[in-house]
């Protein structure tokens, strides 16, 4: 079987992570750091496409790498329309919709498809995104709410969380991520709890609206009402109380700080507030494991957990301790996000998986009776 190669992009807040990849072996590996006052001077996040382009192309350079013999170069979606997970050809309508970020969410990952496209027509490859977070395959049963018109869609780690399954499904139970069901959680900067049913992800929280357990900078699930008194008390703004759910809640809210290193050092010295604050997180991801795994009604074949902050024992410990019960835990410390990116286009060159078109219509838009 050949050996593709494939080269993988990652566009962060405030870097560029870069993976060249001959068949599954990462040959080359390179983290980009941006200066917080290079990236100041563009007004937007899509003016910054030419500069980081720029960068990688500067850095393979210096390094010696070609791609002129690349097969397909694989960006970090974002800013999509809901779509159902898979690997997708990055198409005229996905580079647009990356451009104007279609569903609302602003963030450099966006700059994943429109690099892989360029790289991509310049070399002469295919270019794909695989599983970008605006993956949504919830069962109808977790989309209404208490409240007509508003209904539940989700923001997960959807490229890790699905990677995660996929390898534990080959390499560990020896089945396909197809006939398993699982609860995977990604336990980093932000917390992603999910239910995964015989390849689908049919339930999860919303991390970018504020859903689930709290996170280093993300205030998780907090009663309407409270919050509401909260804004009034204190004279916030919406962006304010949007700021909360991804930037300013959670550990930042409480001691300043969005380090979770920093957050268990200080717990170890005596600070009862910090360890009061890092079990309240993880006992607040115990209890959403516990509801994916009633989702699934108790059929539950492991508890995966992946991210930064799964290199913690005691969090490992803990979950353990408490979850062990429904399934085994198995962690994956760290993220598959690059491997991910590439195995995708892998399964997809070796005729594994089918490559999907991305339509830019929603995967799901409303129950018959709203429309």
């Amino acid at each position: 079987m050949k050996q593709y190669k494939v080269f993988t992009i990652n566009p962060g807040s405030t870097s560029t992570k870069i993976a060249l990849f001959h068949g599954e072996e990462c040959v080359y590996m390179k983290n980009l750091s941006h200066d917080a006052k290079e990236l100041e001077k563009f007004a937007t996040i899509p003016e910054q496409l030419s500069y980081r382009r720029n960068m990688i192309l500067n850095l393979l350079s210096q390094a010696g790498i070609s791609l002129e013999d690349v097969d397909a170069f694989v960006g970090r979606g974002g800013g999509l329309l809901a779509m159902e997970g898979g690997t997708y050809a990055v198409t005229e309508l996905m580079v647009k919709h990356a451009e104007t970020c279609a569903n609302g969410v602003i963030h450099p990952a966006t700059l994943g498809a429109q690099l892989a496209n360029e790289f991509a027509e310049k070399y002469g490859a295919e270019a794909m995104v695989v599983n970008p977070p605006d993956v949504d395959e919830l069962q109808d049963l977790a989309r209404m709410t208490g409240i007509k018109g508003v209904n539940r869609i989700i923001h997960l780690h959807a490229l890790n969380l699905k990677e995660t399954a996929i390898r534990h499904s080959r390499n560990v139970l020896k089945k396909e991520y197809e006939s398993c069901n699982y609860v995977v959680c990604h336990i980093g900067g932000g917390v992603s709890v999910s239910a995964h049913r015989q390849g689908k992800m049919v339930d999860g929280y919303d991390i970018v609206g504020g859903d689930g357990p709290m996170a280093p900078t993300r205030c998780g699930s907090v009663s309407a009402a409270d919050l509401l008194d909260y804004m009034e008390k204190n004279h916030l703004e919406i962006k304010d109380m949007k700021e909360l759910c991804t930037k300013t809640g959670g550990f930042v809210s409480h001691t300043g700080i969005s380090d979770a290193l920093e957050l268990t050092k200080r717990a170890q010295e005596g600070d009862h507030y910090a360890e009061m604050l890092w079990n309240t997180m993880i006992y607040q991801i115990e209890k959403c494991i516990g509801s994916m795994a009633a989702v699934l009604h108790g059929k539950v074949d492991g508890i995966l957990l992946g991210g930064g902050m799964v290199y913690n024992e005691d969090l490992v410990r803990q979950i353990t301790d408490t979850c062990s019960f429904i399934a085994p835990i198995t962690a994956y410390p760290g993220e598959f996000e690059m491997e991910a990116m590439a195995s995708g286009a892998i399964r997809v060159l070796n005729g594994e998986e089918t490559l999907k078109e991305y339509t830019g219509k929603r995967v799901w838009d409303g129950f018959d009776w709203e429309q």
